[in-house]
């Protein structure tokens, strides 16, 4: 859960944001909300996820307490990594930002932990169907990368895009094959 947290931290914070790239899922409507409003990228995600958080508190305990934990844990680590950013080209920083971000949830999801987030629904719509879990996470994230074309513009979905398509996949890979 640490493992996986700090390297959202540093995924998020390094390479999405000094960009105004977007990762998927909740975290993707806190970035937005941090890039539109100036919120905390981190205390949204977790507020957001709040309702997840109660659902799996009803249907899998034991998920729960992984998803509780990794929630607040991963929240903390967003914003305590919010000043360190790193200037690198947009596309080297869409891959990289993709490829931490996809192996940290790969790790949480396959520790029984996750941000709480739809990371939350991916896993119990991946219990309950034979659909991919990194399937499930590209199809909800490039929903919400679209949701910030109105906010980011064209430049930004496209590497967005890229972002989460490695992110989607190496979550995949670190959660069916480690």
């Amino acid at each position: 859960m640490f493992t996986g947290s700090i390297l959202l931290g540093i995924g998020i914070n390094g390479f999405l944001v000094p960009h105004h790239l977007l990762d998927g899922g909740i975290i993707g409507i806190a970035l937005i909300l941090h890039y539109y409003f100036d919120f905390q990228t981190g205390l949204w995600s977790a507020l957001l996820s709040v309702p997840l958080i109660i659902y799996a508190w009803v249907v899998d305990r034991p998920q729960f307490h992984g998803s509780f934990y990794g929630m607040i844990v991963t929240a903390i680590f967003i914003d305590l990594l919010a000043p360190y950013q790193f200037v690198l080209p947009i596309w080297l920083s869409a891959i990289l930002g993709g490829a931490i971000c996809g192996i940290a949830v790969g790790l949480m999801l396959r520790y029984k932990t996750s941000t709480g987030g739809t990371d939350l629904i991916a896993y119990f719509i991946s219990k309950a169907t034979p659909l991919n879990i990194g399937l499930i996470i590209f199809i909800i994230d490039v929903f919400i990368v679209i949701l910030g074309y109105q906010t980011l513009g064209l430049k930004s979905v496209v590497y967005s895009s890229i972002t989460i398509l490695i992110a989607g996949t190496l979550a995949s890979i670190c959660y069916e094959r480690l």
